[in-house]
């Protein structure tokens, strides 16, 4: 009986183990999968990124073909804002991989191959910058090169210091004046007309326009017009308006000398009708 006892409790302890074992197993799997599963969406969020209208990122991913890429080039250094989200991008990514790699399972970081693809072409030397900048990497050492296949890219710019030749290239349009990129705008409404003095006629007076029905004047108090002397001599008369009065006088005289013309010659009388017998 007592053997059966020990046999017995071996038995039970070893299914406990088991038990915890398989659990614990159960628990790493499931929480690898997860971590999967996060780089997985991560890497999709990226990619949706740099497929949205618009976005120049998608060159950065080395899938559209040198051809393509190489007319990307304005477009990712177009400006300083588009430069940096370019550097934000590429930085991401390299994130990602770093996070992947640390990973104890290495089929998480075969899983990022587009990522990979990216950081490993390195288009315009961005990724070497960031490595620069951010890890101190140099040509001849990063522990990043452990995370793509091929590292030669990425050593090369980093020695040649590519991104920064890129930029050197493009900024000096980037503080170019907006009004030399592109030209103001003409109106297409016409000039105001001037506007017309007022209107004197002959003898240098301005007429007073009539009153319209419904509208109401106000004239100036007495107060407010100076004296005037019906004795001082009358103002001179503009020298038009003196022409047309020196020359009045002769055509009256002119007219005043010529005859009346002869009336007209009355019509003769009927004839007288015949006498008639009685």
């Amino acid at each position: 009986m007592a053997v059966l006892r020990i046999i017995l409790s071996v038995t039970a302890l070893l299914l406990a183990g088991f038990a915890v074992f398989a659990f614990i197993s159960r628990s790493g799997v499931a929480e690898r999968t997860a971590e999967r599963h996060a780089l997985l969406a991560r890497d999709a969020e990226l990619n949706r990124v740099a497929l949205a209208p618009g976005s120049a990122l998608a060159c950065l991913d080395g899938v559209a073909g040198e051809t393509v890429e190489n007319s990307c080039e304005e477009k990712v250094f177009a400006s300083a804002q588009s430069t940096a989200e370019a550097v934000s991008y590429m930085d991401a990514r390299l994130k990602l991989l770093a996070d992947a790699g640390a990973q104890p399972d290495r089929r998480a970081l075969a899983l990022l191959a587009s990522t990979r693809r990216a950081v490993a072409l390195d288009r315009f030397g961005i990724a070497a910058h960031v490595l620069a900048i951010r890890d101190g990497c140099t040509a001849d050492k990063c522990p990043a090169f452990a995370l793509v296949e091929d590292a030669s890219v990425l050593k090369s710019n980093l020695k040649a210091q590519v991104y920064d030749q890129y930029v050197s290239r493009h900024a000096a349009s980037w503080t170019a004046p907006a009004a030399a990129e592109k030209p103001p705008a003409v109106s297409a409404l016409p000039a105001p007309p001037a506007a017309a003095g007022p209107v004197v006629n002959a003898f240098g007076q301005t007429p007073i326009p009539a009153v319209r029905p419904g509208e109401h004047w106000d004239f100036p108090s007495a107060a407010s017009i100076p004296p005037v002397s019906i004795m001082g001599a009358e103002p001179p008369l503009p020298k038009g308006a003196e022409a047309q009065a020196s020359a009045r006088p002769a055509t009256d005289a002119r007219a005043a000398k010529t005859p009346p013309p002869p009336p007209p010659p009355l019509p003769p009388a009927p004839p007288a009708p015949p006498a008639t017998a009685r």
